[in-house]
């Protein structure tokens, strides 16, 4: 089983909470691609823990209705989603 995880950053309220929430579904399309990439990450990194390269840098991932900021961190083995952005309907 892998150690590999995502989790929002700093926490969910403050990534996808606010005044305005977007909608459930766009939510559910954000969290099924962050599992897509700790899926990826694993494969990737077979011994994360121990990894001692550069880090990739916040990267952006597209998903229907609009995109994410998401951290790739191989020694925490951990994908961090840094903000959430949906587009105006």
């Amino acid at each position: 089983m892998s150690d590999w995880r995502w989790e929002y950053d700093p926490d969910e309220t403050h990534v996808i909470g606010g005044a305005t929430p977007p909608p459930a579904a766009f939510v559910a399309e954000v969290e099924e691609r962050a599992g897509e990439l700790v899926r990826a990450a694993d494969v990737l990194h077979l011994n994360g823990a121990d990894y001692q390269g550069a880090g990739e840098g916040v990267q952006t991932a597209y998903v229907p209705g609009g995109m994410f900021l998401y951290l790739t961190i191989v020694r925490h083995q951990c994908i961090y989603v840094l903000q959430v952005t949906a587009w105006p309907v």
